[in-house]
């Protein structure tokens, strides 16, 4: 089969796609016929990662893990002995990051826990936008102490027309939340169309500095540093972070925790996600099934076109998902 591999770390570049052996699934363990995969942030951080720490885990000089991609949707194709959830034929979507990556293939194997049976009604190139950035959003507008934002709340959406945003945003629509999203200037349309009551471009407004007051701040990406924010959050409002710069996360472990201390506003990064979780995976089918949540895709690519389509995410480019077919 072919799949997307690398063998050092760097730039989108060193990916690129070759002829290896197709996977035989264990006792627990299901194959899968590609139909389609989906680029996340984390993909291009684990290419070269932003921090050193995280090499540890993925191998200080090279990659120990050689394929590329957490999201996948596609079509069964043989189950090992033990597996009781799917059969070959049915439609299945899974993310892959507890599972050794390699959704950019023809074939990916992994334990039958990856994998969900595809919402009706999606196709396997919607469903494959789904695994990681809809459950991770929606983990993120759920608050570490269990509270849910609701009907009033005012939230702020930064980083809102990648991955991540345009399903943030739409979940805190549907949750009855007043949504501001953050984006750049060609992208104010798109961010709106998701149903955002009111769009920032960053590029002409400093939205730390704005005057407005927020219960939640989702930044997608984070740039400013969390002192710039207390101003920013309501009473008792929160700041959740899902990622940003090896300075940044210096900040994230230790001036985040003085601030929460000092205040009754939490500001910290978002530590209690679960990949996958089947609890989240649930709500976000029901979110779909009610039109509340609906994949965006920009553009698609073919497998062998795996290297632009990481560059085009990488610089920036995409408004919503970026889909590779295999």
């Amino acid at each position: 089969m072919k799949a997307a591999v690398r063998d050092r770390y760097g730039p989108p570049s060193v990916v690129s796609v070759r002829d290896i052996d197709r996977p035989i699934p264990s006792d627990n363990e299901v194959l899968v016929r590609v139909h389609a995969g989906s680029v996340n942030r984390p993909d291009l951080d684990s290419l070269y990662p932003r921090w050193q720490l995280t090499r540890l885990f993925l191998g200080r000089r090279r990659p120990r893990i050689h394929g590329v991609g957490l999201d996948v949707a596609g079509v069964v194709d043989s189950v090992g002995r033990t597996v009781s959830r799917f059969r070959p034929g049915d439609k299945v979507f899974g993310d892959l990051y507890l599972f050794g990556q390699g959704a950019f293939a023809e074939y990916v194997c992994a334990s039958e826990k990856a994998f969900a049976a595809i919402p009706t009604g999606l196709t396997c190139d919607e469903a494959a936008t789904l695994p990681h950035s809809a459950v991770l959003a929606l983990q993120g507008l759920r608050l570490r102490d269990g509270r849910t934002i609701g009907p009033g709340d005012r939230v702020l959406i930064v980083g809102a027309s990648g991955n991540v945003g345009p399903f943030a945003v739409q979940i805190a629509k549907a949750m009855g939340a007043d949504v501001t999203g953050v984006c750049r200037t060609d992208k104010v349309d798109f961010v709106r169309s998701l149903g955002a009551d009111r769009v920032i471009d960053y590029t002409k407004v400093d939205y730390t500095r704005s005057g407005e007051r927020y219960n939640v701040v989702v930044d997608v990406d984070a740039h400013h540093s969390f002192l710039r924010w207390r101003g920013v959050l309501g009473p008792k409002g929160v700041y959740v972070a899902m990622g940003g710069s090896s300075s940044w996360l210096l900040q994230a472990l230790f001036v985040a925790p003085l601030i929460s201390r000092a205040s009754q506003k939490r500001m910290g990064l978002l530590l209690w996600c679960k990949p996958f979780n089947p609890a989240d995976v649930a709500t976000l089918k029901e979110l779909i099934a009610a039109g509340k949540v609906k994949a965006v895709i920009d553009r698609r690519f073919r497998l062998s076109q795996v290297v632009d389509a990481l560059r085009y995410v990488e610089e920036g480019r995409a408004k919503g998902k970026v889909i590779i077919t295999a």
